[in-house]
């Protein structure tokens, strides 16, 4: 069971909220750092093992500055996330590009700064080829399509995913290449999201080592990294359980020496590119309730709205609350907790059981550390709250701005709006 604790006190989240004003993400450097430390040692028996951590979950260079330190690279796939993670110094192969539908400048970007690219498509190898030329070391993303079944309302079912290559691409991409000059491969997937059925990864590590030592017995070709991809998931819910990440390391080992070293594939480097599970339970939404209504149902409306955190909206997402002060009464009142977006899934909770909520109060959305101030959207003019860093000793810094109607209207080149410094 995973317990929901906030990460200070309430006094001190009512004394941040004082100073900074709501609403605000808050993200605690101090667990972050000791959760990546714990991934990386379930994967210490690997070669050279490397996370690239997903920058869409958390485009913060603060916060990619932390990881970085920990010795975590950066899972690209725009320009701006190239650009975020050479902010902070990444930079060669601690960069993995992920193309999906991608623009030619995005992958000179990457080429530039020495990345990895992960080609999502056959036909963006002769693009590039023609372009840029070839970089010596190249990754294909696999889609196992309808031999690998199941999956799950967020990254869907292989088949129907936009992603990836088929399992004869894959050998025909890697052909190509090797013509081409190429000398360095890498195998790459990403077919789970949010996953905590932990056989369920252990399973997308035995397909893809497979899929290695076809490509071996196939071609000749040794392939020099096998990145899993991510998609391990976090316990949202109070009566989840975290995923074990020392089994997980563990049943991932066994299948890595049960497949890959009689292949002759005994040194291959695994990678991942976790992103939710890095940083998603370490970061908290805080935000004040500004509005009671009583109709056919009782409703609390914040200060912050989806434009703060778009999962419960998008997915029907569950994200656990807690009323600071009122953390030991009892949850007897049943709330819809909404925003004050003009549309009627702009809301945080539904048929939510709590305590009695005031006008005032300080309620903490858990959990929103990935996928959270990332997805912010601009949509009836709303403006993105603030991101905050509890730093390891305790002091609270901003890390982001709130966006302001300056801000807003930046683009636009019009007389009487507000401009930048107003």
């Amino acid at each position: 069971m995973s317990e929901k604790k906030l990460p200070v006190s309430g006094e001190k989240i009512a004394a941040i909220a004082e100073r900074f004003g709501t609403p605000f993400h808050l993200y605690d450097e101090k667990a972050i750092r000791a959760n990546v430390r714990e991934f990386l040692q379930a994967f210490a028996w690997a070669p050279a093992f490397k996370e690239y951590f997903a920058v869409k979950a958390l485009p913060n260079p603060y916060i990619l500055q932390i990881l970085a330190e920990e010795g975590v690279g950066a899972d690209c796939s725009s320009m701006a996330e190239l650009y975020l993670s050479e902010a902070v110094g990444l930079k060669n192969e601690d960069i993995c590009f992920t193309s999906n539908d991608t623009p030619m400048q995005e992958y000179e970007k990457a080429k530039a700064l020495g990345a990895i690219i992960n080609f999502d498509d056959i036909s963006h190898i002769d693009g590039v080829d023609q372009a840029l030329g070839l970089p010596s070391f190249v990754s294909m993303r696999y889609n196992p399509g309808p031999l690998r079944q199941g999956g799950n309302t967020i990254i869907g079912y292989p088949e129907e995913a936009k992603y990836g290559m088929t399992d004869a691409q894959i050998l025909q991409a890697v052909a190509d290449c090797q013509k081409r000059g190429v000398s360095r491969f890498g195998l790459h997937t990403m077919i789970v999201s949010n996953e905590l059925n932990i056989d369920y990864l252990i399973e997308t590590a035995e397909m893809m080592f497979q899929l290695a030592a076809r490509v071996k017995e196939a071609l000749g070709v040794s392939v020099e990294v096998i990145n899993l991809g991510g998609g391990i998931g976090i316990p949202y819910q109070p009566e989840q359980q975290r995923v074990d990440l020392p089994r997980l390391g563990r049943e991932i080992e066994q299948a890595y020496r049960r497949i890959l070293v009689p292949a002759g594939l005994g040194q291959v480097k695994l990678a991942m590119e976790s992103g939710r599970m890095i940083t998603g339970p370490y970061g908290y939404l805080v935000a004040k309730a500004i509005h009671y209504k009583d109709t056919y149902k009782q409703y609390i409306g914040l200060d912050a709205c989806m434009a703060d955190l778009m999962r419960p909206a998008l997915y029907g997402a569950y994200h656990h609350i807690t009323v600071v002060g009122k953390e030991d009464r009892p949850c007897d009142h049943v709330y819809d907790v909404t925003g004050s977006l003009c549309e009627n899934n702009d809301k945080f909770a539904i048929n939510r059981s709590l305590p009695k909520i005031d006008m005032g109060d300080l309620l903490v959305i858990h959990d929103t550390g990935a996928h959270g101030h990332a997805m912010g959207f601009n949509y009836n003019g709303k403006l993105r709250s603030q991101e905050l860093l509890l730093t390891e000793s305790g002091q609270v810094k901003q890390i982001r701005r709130a966006e302001t109607l300056a801000d807003y209207f930046a683009t636009l080149d019009y007389p009487g709006l507000p401009q930048r410094g107003q």
